[in-house]
């Protein structure tokens, strides 16, 4: 997840757009009040797709992302910017401090306030991210995890943190739906598999398998950012470079400075260790820029096969969306708008 939504967004601008219709929306137009969801990986376009939909159709632009939830790394977490900020009203952004753990569940409760709030006010609600778990657990409801022992919860940290790789492999073995949604590197939800596992006595899919209740109320219109994984890949390269000159040595400095428990998820923000490096000898720059490059198109990878494995798109749009096609995309979105216009 990377900085800058300004300038460098030209890439592709001039090559044909498309959209495809995939609707699998089961409820009549009429039914329930509207929510735009816009999904895809990093460096897409979703940012600037939500602030022109926004402008377009009086929306308010609410965050799902799991990173951008957290107050001092805008640069890092590829936050919008103050410029777009500005253009919309933005909901769920830096609302949270790095030693203030966001969950799933909390986000959910938070964002359905946001989209209810809008809605009593007459705008769109606009959900917008790339964490694809939020985003499911938005529509479809979480189902009750087990009650975990103090106990238990610290020695799966603890197992977790020293070997990761080992509580993965045990995890592909008895509940490979699980481990495929889990990067081996990630001991923080390694941890809480572990420890849904042996609280439930269960494999985690079993045991939060359960029914879980979507929102009441509520219809929502998913479109979903698919680029061309080349252009993408580009787009994300050219953002790591615009994070260093944008100051992300110096955000990855002052964070580090505040003595957060590394273990937090703010904590595990992609380049933060590699440009507080740099921070400290400027000749890491440009390793500092590469790792996060790589480490970003991981990323999106990951994302990619999760987007399109777990969510089902009303709209997808094969191009990454920029200052010069964004109006166009919107145009294409009006007929199927849920302002009613």
């Amino acid at each position: 997840m990377l900085g800058s939504k300004r300038a460098g967004w030209e890439d592709g601008a001039g090559a044909a757009t498309r959209v495809t219709m995939a609707s699998t929306t089961t409820k009549s137009p009429a039914e329930g009040r509207p929510v735009l969801v816009i999904a895809g990986p990093t460096a897409s376009g979703k940012s600037r797709l939500a602030v022109r939909a926004a402008q377009e159709f009086d929306g308010v632009v609410i965050n799902a992302d799991s990173m951008q939830v957290y107050r001092r790394l805008r640069i890092l977490t590829a936050r919008p910017s103050a410029e777009d900020e500005a253009a919309a009203p933005h909901r769920l952004y830096g609302w949270l401090e790095p030693d203030d753990p966001c969950s799933a569940a909390r986000w959910r409760e938070a964002a359905l306030d946001e989209i209810r709030a809008a809605s009593a006010a007459g705008r769109l609600p606009i959900v917008v991210g790339g964490s694809g778990f939020y985003i499911e657990a938005l529509m479809r409801g979480l189902p009750a995890a087990p009650e975990i022992p103090e106990a238990i919860r610290a020695e799966a940290r603890a197992e977790a943190a020293t070997d990761p790789a080992g509580v993965h492999a045990r995890l592909v073995a008895a509940d490979p739906a699980t481990a495929a949604r889990i990067s081996p590197a990630d001991p923080q939800r390694l941890a809480r598999a572990l420890e849904v596992w042996r609280a439930a006595g269960t494999p985690p899919s079993v045991a939060l398998g359960g029914a879980a209740a979507a929102p009441d109320g509520l219809r929502f219109h998913v479109v979903v950012l698919a680029p061309e994984r080349e252009a993408l890949y580009r787009r994300i390269d050219a953002r790591a470079a615009e994070m260093a000159v944008e100051g992300a040595a110096a955000e990855a400095a002052a964070f580090m400075g505040c003595g957060f428990d590394p273990d937090l998820p703010a904590a595990k923000a992609v380049g933060l260790r590699e440009f507080a490096a740099a921070a400290r000898d400027e000749r890491l720059l440009p390793e500092a820029v590469a790792a996060t490059a790589q480490a970003s198109r991981r990323y999106a990878k990951r994302q990619i096969t999760w987007l399109r494995n777990r969510l089902v798109a009303d709209r997808n749009i094969d191009q990454q969306v920029n200052f010069n096609n964004a109006d166009h995309f919107v145009r294409e979105l009006r007929p199927f708008s849920l302002t009613g216009r």
